[in-house]
């Protein structure tokens, strides 16, 4: 027996009694347990605790990090021993797929530090996945069958490359087929990790890397989660053409386990298998602070306590966040579930701010700004691999899938751009149709956006259409507008004053979150997952209200549409959702009757007349419609039957009489209709209809 070989079944003995002899705390066999329930839970992969193998085997625990490709294979082996005395049979079903995965590694290296150092070593990386393929079958072993003798020459996978033998090993014949009943395939993925933003130096591009995945670790991660990837890095040589390949290689990793990044805080080392991990302890604090008289309150103070004020607004960003529920009917449509935001506001009012917290405490939240976005970065894009397969890359939206995307400088985006969100805002999908791939894929996403008005400030005297430069069909679509204006008011100035300086100054009383902002991300994420069901009083409350809204005094002056009577179910059943309820009671839907009102009061008057207008937010309030039909009105009357030209002087003068305009108002809305096209000036001072 070689000195190797004594080596190597010596090292498979001494794994095999870690297996079997290795006691957790509580003395309950831990991985010998694990091994007994492969079969159980149909699985062929076995995590090891690296902090566990260090304490019960340090001499072997740095050959982990060092040759880990031994280690794996001698690994497999101890594993197949222990199973095969359990349960052999499945054992040999499973023996080319055994996998060991090691968990709780402590070698940690950012991304930056893979460099050749590293070369086929064991390694930890954290990262955010940005693009996954496709699943295909990869090779590990295939048989050749010689076509003269039918003898199989069998070729083992090295790296990523399988040389294919020139001749038959027993008959020297070159004609060889492959032979797919002795090969052996399995799945096979590439994901692209980059870099985490609160990782990135000031200055650099975030770098990324290729990260080949095999086996049942396939499909574990979708792009948009922040994970911690156990991996081997590899080389590969680079190739200029089929025949030339240069000196250069190309780092790679062999992803060999997948945790995902637990706390929202900035440390590395609260890890879990989960994707967010709510444990029995926190669930009773949740309930705890569920159950106060206050809580509604003390929720709302915690939301970014750096800003002062704007309480509406923090309290609908956290009924946003938590959502409504998605209703399924049963001719198989869906009524949004989601509620979607739109802060219109001056400058220096802190909307980034509230649109950045939300994004840090939402359980998946993403914020990116308008200025450098495409249609492709928002929803989806299709790219062309350099092996070649068309691959799609996700979007803002699609990676923002049952999260919130929070949209800064909205009205920056260029209009083409912009028109992709029609569809993902009502209809909660994102289509694509490039290059052969024909997709629609789910974007359940809240949008939480904010723009600034056209010229700088609001201008309380024009209408929200004219203040901010953005589509109709786009405004109607969200659920709340909130105009923020910096007004000067002596006392709420020095309030604000004083508790940015204090914030200057570090005192410990200001910068207090009264909820730790860990239990506050989970909360969020607990309270995500109740369905309450509407009480009869709740909508009696909103029915009522609707009714009172529609049935205004003027003729045909419409308030509220069908749209905002969704949004106040959406408000209603959010705020009960936020209180961990099982019904939403008539305090919810007075709630949302409140919000739906302090919307209407700010970005839902109609200036001319200085009354709420829902048609501002459609186009045209009531009275410009009311007038301009006036108006037409009286130009007929005057041109008559035999359509005469009409003098402008007494145009204006009829107009005058009628009592609804003023000189100027009467010059304005002459102007506009020969803008629009309606009338046209004949000759110098009298004008014809078009």
């Amino acid at each position: 027996m070689s000195e190797l070989q004594k080596t190597e079944s010596a090292l498979v003995n001494d794994l095999e009694e870690f297996l079997r002899a290795f006691k957790d705390r509580t003395g309950n066999y831990k991985y010998f347990d694990r091994i007994n329930n492969l079969m159980a839970a149909n699985s062929t992969s076995l995590v090891v605790d690296y902090i566990d193998f260090d304490t019960f085997k340090p001499d072997l625990a740095k050959l982990i990090t060092n040759e880990p490709d031994e280690m794996f294979d001698a690994f497999t082996r101890a594993i197949f021993n222990v199973l095969y005395e359990i349960h052999p049979d499945y054992a040999n079903e499973i023996q080319n797929n055994i996998k060991v995965r090691v968990g709780n590694y402590t070698v940690q290296k950012s991304l930056r530090e893979i460099n050749a150092e590293v070369i086929n070593k064991l390694v930890g990386v954290s990262g955010m996945v940005v693009r996954s393929s496709e699943v295909k079958p990869l090779a590990k072993k295939i048989g050749y069958r010689c076509l003269s003798c039918s003898e199989i020459t069998e070729v083992q996978l090295r790296g990523l490359v399988l040389k294919k033998p020139v001749r038959c090993s027993k008959c020297s014949e070159k004609e060889l087929e492959m032979d797919p009943d002795t090969s052996i395939f399995i799945d096979f993925q590439m994901v692209r990790l980059q870099e985490l933003p609160e990782d990135l130096p000031a200055g650099h591009l975030p770098h990324y890397l290729e990260v080949t995945i095999i086996g049942d670790l396939v499909d574990q991660c979708r792009p948009g989660d922040r994970i911690l990837l156990t991996g081997i890095v590899r080389i590969e040589q680079e190739q200029l053409s089929q025949q030339i390949k240069t000196s250069l290689f190309r780092l790679r990793m062999e992803g060999n386990n997948i945790e995902y990044l637990g706390g929202r805080t900035a440390d590395k080392d609260s890890r879990t298998i989960e994707r967010l991990e709510i444990s029995n302890e926190d669930e009773k604090h949740i309930f705890a602070l569920a159950r106060k008289n206050d809580a509604y309150d003390i929720l709302i103070s915690s939301y970014a306590p750096h800003v002062y004020g704007h309480e509406v607004i923090k309290e609908v960003i956290l009924l946003l966040i938590v959502g409504s529920v998605t209703k399924r009917l049963e001719d198989g449509s869906a009524r949004r579930g989601d509620i979607n935001v739109l802060l219109v506001g001056d400058p220096g009012t802190a909307k980034s701010e509230m649109l950045k917290f939300a994004a840090k405490i939402a359980p998946r939240g993403l914020y990116t700004s308008g200025r450098g976005s495409t249609a492709a970065g928002l929803t989806a894009a299709v790219i062309r691999d350099k092996s070649g397969i068309m691959m799609l890359e996700a979007g803002a939206v699609v990676l923002g899938d049952q999260g919130l995307v929070c949209i800064d400088e909205f009205d920056k985006i260029k209009p083409e751009d912009r028109s992709a969100l029609h569809e993902v805002m009502e209809q909660q999908t994102c289509s694509v149709a490039k290059g052969g791939i024909v997709a629609t894929l789910n974007a359940r996403t809240s949008i939480l956006a904010a723009a600034n008005p056209l010229y700088g400030k609001y201008d309380p005297f024009k209408n929200i259409t004219e203040n901010v430069n953005l589509p109709i069909p786009l405004l109607t679509r969200f659920d709340i507008i909130y105009v923020i204006r910096d007004i000067p008011e002596k006392e709420k100035d020095h309030r604000i004053a004083s508790h940015i300086l204090e914030l200057h100054r570090e005192s410990e009383s200001t910068g207090q979150y009264l909820i730790d902002i860990d239990l506050f991300s989970k909360y969020l994420a607990y309270s995500k997952t109740m369905e309450p069901k509407l009480t009869v009083e709740a909508i009696d409350k909103i029915r009522d209200y609707y009714m009172k809204m529609r049935n205004v005094e003027s003729e045909g002056m419409i308030t509220v549409t069908p749209r905002q009577l969704e949004g106040l179910v959406r408000l209603a059943t959010a705020r009960s959702k936020l209180l961990l309820k099982d019904y939403v009671d008539s305090d919810d839907a007075e709630r949302a009757i409140y919000l739906i009102q302090t919307m209407l009061e700010t970005a839902g008057v109609d200036v001319n007349t200085g009354r709420v207008d829902l048609g501002v937010l459609h186009g045209k309030p009531q009275s410009e419609i009311s007038k301009l039909k006036l108006f037409m009105e009286v130009f007929n009357g005057l041109s008559g039957q035999d359509k005469n030209d009409v003098e402008e002087k007494n145009f204006i003068n009829e107009l005058i009489q009628t009592g609804r305009f003023s000189e100027e108002d009467a010059k304005n809305f002459l102007n506009k209709a020969m803008q629009n096209g309606q009338i046209y000036e004949r000759r110098s001072g009298f004008y014809a209809k078009a």
